[in-house]
């Protein structure tokens, strides 16, 4: 499995944020990695993404595909983090992980305890 097959889809909003702490690459060498997902992400109006694409401030409910556990929490920007909340930042590997992805995306990505997978089950 690999993230190449789902496309990263953005909103100009999110971007420009997201751009704002990582520079985009493309470089292969930094695959699963933030910025190689801002250097290949598809940039669209606002009103143009679906809504079951994973954006800042999405709600989002995964599943572990290796220990089947299910969570729930949202991607914030790194000021409003705050794991008591379920906030998550999207600089954490997780939410890196997830953003741009959509509902039904299985994404493949390098934490800190190894590679895990993950299925996107629900965005709010």
């Amino acid at each position: 499995m690999n993230n190449l097959k789902n496309q990263v889809v953005l909103s100009e909003e999110d971007y420009n944020v997201l751009i704002k702490h990582v520079r985009p690459s493309n470089n292969p060498d930094q695959t699963m990695s933030l910025a190689y997902e801002l250097g290949r992400a598809k940039v669209l109006a606002k009103d143009a993404i679906e809504k079951e694409r994973v954006k800042l401030n999405s709600q989002v409910m995964v599943k572990d595909l290796d220990s089947q556990n299910t969570m729930v929490f949202r991607i914030v920007t790194p000021d409003l983090a705050d794991m008591k909340q379920q906030k998550i930042s999207v600089l954490t590997p997780m939410g890196s992980a997830l953003i741009g992805f959509k509902e039904g995306d299985q994404v493949e990505w390098k934490m800190p305890i190894g590679i895990k997978r993950y299925v996107i089950l629900k965005v709010e």
